[in-house]
């Protein structure tokens, strides 16, 4: 069966076979591997959707404004881009409410408060994966689990089940692999300052921390800098995508997938 003339791109394992999909590393069949700091891999005019959630934010504002344009490229004119990202307007809002009643002694302000600060600053600021998100999560002294769902659905739920609950870890690699006698040759020529900047280095260029923010404003303002006409916010189950809710990309069982979204569109 022939591809929908949909792409998803930067879809981690979160897409759907009849689409093109597209990310950094394969991650499943059919999942093309490419560099997307390289552009998108297809010709001009070649989709009726171009789509990406939680893509965004992790580029440097410059690469995403070539990602936004090269999504431009891709779409057939009267194409659909929709885009799914952290939606910073309710977090600075969450912000300003909680600091308030914190500071009013309003019961549960406080771990509110806090879990907003980890939102607004912890992926762009961590140093190790997870960053202090992680052990806020495994702190069930914190009694704050229905907000951490409210905010953040069912990612911070299997985040739960997996960090309150882990399972026995294998060790991987052995001592006698060929990268386990490498990093022991590093440490032997690199001061501990070297080797903990190394690794720091590392992880921020891995990918998994936010390089910036977008609201409704700053997002409608960067499509229509890339040509995009109509930008429009939608619901996670809104769409001008014929079939839209039948795909799964922003829905898990009826709900929204992240419900700290904020979901556009626009079009070529």
């Amino acid at each position: 069966m022939a591809k929908l003339p949909y792409l998803n791109i930067g879809c981690g394992y979160t897409y759907h076979s009849d689409w093109e999909n597209v990310d950094f590393a394969s991650t499943g069949e059919g999942v093309k591997a490419h560099n997307l700091l390289k552009g998108i891999p297809f010709e001009n005019n070649t989709f009726e959707v171009v789509y990406h959630s939680h893509v965004l934010e992790h580029f440097l504002k410059q690469d995403a404004e070539k990602l936004i344009s090269e999504c431009y490229r891709v779409l057939k004119p009267g194409g659909t881009i929709r885009i799914a990202i952290p939606d910073l307007e309710p977090i600075a809002r969450n912000y300003i409410r909680y600091l308030e009643e914190a500071l009013n002694n309003v019961p549960g302000a406080a771990e509110k408060y806090n879990w907003t600060l980890l939102e607004m600053y912890d992926q762009v600021v961590r140093t190790k994966g997870g960053g202090e998100m992680v052990d806020y999560i495994k702190d069930t002294a914190k009694n704050n689990d229905d907000f951490l769902l409210e905010r953040n659905g069912n990612e911070v739920k299997l985040l739960m089940e997996n960090l309150r609950n882990p399972k026995p870890q294998t060790t991987s690699g052995s001592k006698n692999s060929f990268m386990y006698k490498v990093k022991g040759k590093l440490k032997d020529w690199l001061l501990k300052e070297d080797i903990k900047a190394l690794s720091i280095g590392q992880f921020r260029l891995g990918g998994e921390i936010h390089q910036w923010m977008y609201d409704r404003y700053s997002l409608s303002e960067l499509l229509k800098r890339h040509g995009f006409k109509s930008p429009k916010v939608r619901k996670f189950n809104e769409s001008a995508i014929i079939d839209w809710n039948s795909f799964g990309l922003d829905a898990v069982d009826g709900k929204v997938r992240k419900p700290d979204s904020l979901f556009m569109e626009a079009v070529k």
